[in-house]
């Protein structure tokens, strides 16, 4: 992706705090799946409040906006004050806990509900696990995955 697009991002992210009032300091990491575009400053706790509501919407917004200037499969995450990288790690944490008790006691496990950003994380950390697979159920913005056992292969 081009500098230039990449500066557009991040522009686009101050104009829509800005207009929210507040006065965010924005950092840029490339990765090689992901753009992050990290907010710090005073009045970034609003974004945080009730789970992150509004950092969530932010960073649908900006995906929207941005989807066909973001190269493949790249998505762009938004953080403030690393709520979302302390949210994912527990997301992550919470999907290795449940792909191990699916494991041990053979019963499928729910995690959610889930928005579409949490559900990417979850499937991505369970694909991890040999043993187990995730799925999706729902027809909503939110939902919720199962963890479950992988069919054993049948003999000949």
């Amino acid at each position: 992706m081009s500098e230039e697009v990449t500066q557009q991002i991040a522009a686009f992210v101050i104009e829509i705090t800005e207009a929210m009032g507040l006065a965010l300091e924005v950092d840029l990491e490339e990765g090689s799946d992901s753009i992050s575009i990290n907010l710090r400053g005073e009045g970034g706790e609003t974004l945080v409040k009730r789970k992150g509501e509004a950092l969530d919407a932010l960073q649908h917004v900006t995906n929207a906006v941005f989807r066909s200037d973001v190269d493949g499969d790249r998505r762009i995450v938004v953080d403030c004050m690393g709520f979302r990288r302390t949210k994912d790690l527990e997301l992550r944490h919470m999907a290795r806990l449940l792909a191990d008790k699916t494991r041990r006691t053979g019963l499928a496990q729910e995690i959610g509900p889930l928005n579409p950003y949490e559900r990417r994380i979850v499937h991505l950390e369970v694909a991890r696990d040999a043993d187990v697979t995730s799925e999706s159920i729902g027809d909503a913005f939110l939902k919720t995955i199962i963890i479950s056992l992988k069919a054993s292969p049948k003999s000949p």
